[in-house]
């Protein structure tokens, strides 16, 4: 053990480090596929644990990476034998909820899914929301700004939180927990952190905004002929349900019908359609919701918008239409060998980029293409998956060409939720210019001059 280490064990204490097989043994990956290879894994218990620890890693030039729910997809968190992991896991305390200015204090190791539940003890709602809820931490989204399934309402992670507290490179704590929605007192600090993941600091506590909870949820789930008829109907029901719209998630018939073929999954619908839609809205009103919901979906039926439907009638049933949409692991079972994407472009866009791009890929990949389409089409974000045999780096570099390089000119972005990472760091150029990745890194040579913060991640 050396010195640093031990020196870092007097301050967290024996529950606070793991090394040898306690850091291999643990996933390093959505999947569980690789292991951490840290050097060891820092469990700080506080804020000032932490800034301690990072005094000392930022004097000894010792490199860091912060992890959280290990959700992420774009190797955000992926460590070398050179560094020490820093997790949060033993930071997980709800604090203050304040019911009357709906916002509540809570650690950022906090799983989401233990945030929603507590709001709701309280009759309000953490809106962000998306399928590993129940790992995913809530500092680990505020790293990556999260979406998820409700964006198109309620707007990503940055939108849902008002204050945080972050441990910079060499230690110095910056609280910045704010807990108003309007505070103009010149720079807003915490947007440096959302977002940067991990690389201009560590969040260690959050203000996060709530809502108030709805009293009734509709769920539906629709079948569409094709994208033109799933625009149609989103600007339809946007214009019918307004900000009632909490959820507009299509999936393609290349993700519909591998799931529920599976056997994992009961069919709400049959197979054939072009496209699948899972319409969500929340209200106030538990008589005329249902009503106002059915009467619209059935207009849309009449006018030939909409194929087919299935009105969830219980929340089980609308959990089982979500179990669809919702089995990311799933899905990467049956598409791997693959290379998973999360992009944005306009709505108007999407038909042309789907079509184009599924063009390409079969003229260059024939019979060994697997290719799969899905994603928050109310918010622009479209989610692919893509494989071909054989599945070289080279045909790996060859996938990302080809779903990344259309994307600049329609200003679209090569990530829309997930972040950076690794993974995306070479495509960066795609959706940002030269002079933003100057002052970016600008900014990450100011607040750590030494490079330990999740070195290799995000830039060049």
């Amino acid at each position: 053990m050396t010195d640093l280490i031990a020196q870092i064990a007097g301050i967290v204490g024996p529950q606070g480090l793991l090394t040898g097989a306690d850091v291999s043994g643990r996933a390093a990956d959505f999947m569980g596929f690789t292991h951490c290879q840290a050097k060891a894994i820092v469990r700080p218990a506080s804020a000032q644990e932490l800034s301690a620890v990072m005094k000392l890693c930022h004097a000894a030039g010792q490199t860091v990476v912060a992890a959280g729910g290990n959700t992420g997809l774009v190797q955000g968190t992926v460590c070398t034998a050179d560094d020490l992991q820093i997790s949060l896991e033993r930071m997980r305390a709800i604090g203050d909820i304040d019911p009357v200015g709906r916002t509540m204090v809570v650690d950022a190791g906090c799983v989401v899914q233990t945030v929603q539940d507590a709001a709701v003890e309280h009759g309000l709602k953490f809106a962000v929301d998306w399928g590993a809820r129940g790992s995913a931490t809530i500092g680990g989204g505020i790293a990556t700004n999260a979406g998820g399934n409700s964006v198109v309402r309620y707007g990503m992670m940055r939108d849902n939180v008002l204050g945080l507290e972050a441990v910079l490179a060499d230690g110095t704590i910056i609280s910045s927990m704010n807990v108003l929605l309007k505070n103009n007192a010149a720079y807003d600090l915490k947007q440096l952190f959302i977002g940067s993941e991990g690389t201009l600091g560590i969040v260690t506590r959050a203000v996060l905004k709530l809502q108030s909870a709805p009293l009734t949820t509709q769920t539906a789930m629709l079948a569409c002929a094709d994208f033109a008829a799933v625009q149609r109907l989103f600007v339809e029901i946007g214009r019918r349900f307004g900000p009632g719209l909490t959820a507009f998630e299509v999936m393609w018939s290349s993700f519909y019908e591998p799931m529920v073929a599976s056997g994992k999954h009961t069919a709400p619908l049959p197979a054939g359609h072009g496209c699948y839609v899972i319409a969500e809205m929340s209200g106030t009103d538990p008589e005329g919701d249902p009503v106002r919901f059915e009467e619209v979906l059935g207009s849309l039926i009449e006018a030939g918008v909409v194929a087919d439907a299935v009105i969830a009638a219980s929340q089980a049933q609308a959990d089982q239409i979500w179990a669809i949409r919702d089995d990311i692991p799933g899905l990467m079972a049956f598409t791997m060998p693959s290379v998973t994407f999360d992009i944005s472009l306009p709505v108007r866009d999407m038909d042309h980029y789907v079509a184009a791009l599924t063009k390409a890929a079969e003229a260059e990949f024939g019979e060994t293409l697997k290719l799969v389409v899905f994603g928050h089409i109310g918010d622009g974000n479209l989610h692919i998956l893509m494989g071909a045999q054989p599945f070289t780096p080279e045909t790996k570099h060859r996938i990302e060409d080809l779903v990344y390089t259309p994307l600049k000119a329609l200003n679209g972005s090569v990530s829309a939720e997930h972040g950076i990472g690794i993974d995306k760091r070479d495509w960066l150029a795609i959706s940002r210019s030269a002079q933003e990745i100057a002052l970016m890194k600008t900014i990450k040579a100011a607040l750590d001059p030494k490079g330990i913060l999740n070195p290799g991640k995000v830039l060049l």
